[in-house]
């Protein structure tokens, strides 16, 4: 009699700036205990800290995030006067993984987790699932997933106008599970019982003229926020998925220059993670 194939495991990752090392933190408890998945997708920053779990970098993140976070090629206002992205493109996605703190490209391509970034069709309006089986040669689709409205340029890839992949899916866990990876754990980067206000659509509306499918994604971005979290909830409650969310509200803005606001945060995450880790573990069937 031929076993039952198990279902495949996803792991779902939020962005949301800065406030992401929450979740670089929660990734580095995952490494020390072996946990992995078939497959990670991430959001914004939730894909650059994914990146670094899939390469295996253990403390990669918080490393370079509080020797950086006052450099103003990493993320800055002075990024944006000169070039249109308030985060640096030459630093932060050839400098710094080249060169300051490498990236081990080849660890990625042989690693066994397939890797995908959301990312919005600027045309469509619509979220874009997109593999990376190569992070030097498609560092491009990261770049675009983090790409935040109004300060940062479209980045054109594989024919496609993309931008920060949060705006149409900031949390692609019913997307990810159509995909097949249907025991899925989830990690947020907002507590429970968090609602997220209306956008203001006026400078979408005079930036992006030309794209009203995005304007309307802008507009519905935080009805569909809330109804995927409350979808969430449900899941969660039936014990089909696993979530993994901060305890509290995390006090730290997209931009954060303070190191020690970002070792609190990372050891936010660490720290709920490892509180989690035997139910994580249970349920996993580790």
């Amino acid at each position: 009699m031929t076993a039952m194939r198990q279902e495949k495991t996803g792991l779902v990752l939020e962005g949301g700036g800065m406030r992401g090392i929450f979740t670089a933190g929660v990734l580095d408890v995952f490494m020390e205990e072996g946990i992995t998945f078939d497959g990670v997708i991430g959001v914004s920053a939730g894909a650059v800290h994914g990146s670094s779990f899939v390469s295996g970098q253990h403390g990669r993140s918080i490393r370079y995030y509080k020797k950086y976070c006052n450099d103003k090629r990493f993320m800055s206002y002075w990024n944006l006067i000169r070039t249109g992205d308030v985060a640096g493109v030459q630093f932060c996605y050839h400098e710094l993984p080249d060169i300051w703190d490498p990236y081990d490209y080849e660890a990625f391509r042989n690693a066994h987790t397939e890797f995908y970034v959301t990312c919005t069709n600027v045309e469509s309006g619509k979220a874009e699932y997109l593999r990376i089986c190569d992070m030097k040669k498609q560092v491009d689709l990261m770049r675009a997933s983090a790409s935040l409205p109004y300060v940062s340029r479209i980045v054109v890839k594989q024919g496609l106008k993309l931008l920060d992949g949060g705006l149409a899916d900031s949390i692609p866990v019913l997307a990810f599970r159509e995909m097949g990876f249907r025991k899925t754990v989830v990690v947020l980067t907002r507590q429970k019982g968090y609602i997220k206000p209306p956008e203001k659509t006026r400078l979408a509306r005079v930036m992006y003229h030309k794209y009203p499918e995005f304007i309307e994604t802008i507009r519905r971005r935080n009805q569909v926020y809330n109804k995927t979290l409350r979808r969430i909830e449900e899941l969660e409650a039936a014990g089909e998925i696993f979530v993994i969310r901060p305890d509290a509200p995390p006090e730290m803005g997209r931009i954060e220059r303070d190191p020690e606001k970002l070792q609190q945060l990372y050891d936010r995450g660490r720290r709920d993670a490892l509180r989690r880790l035997p139910d994580l573990k249970l349920w996993l069937g580790k």
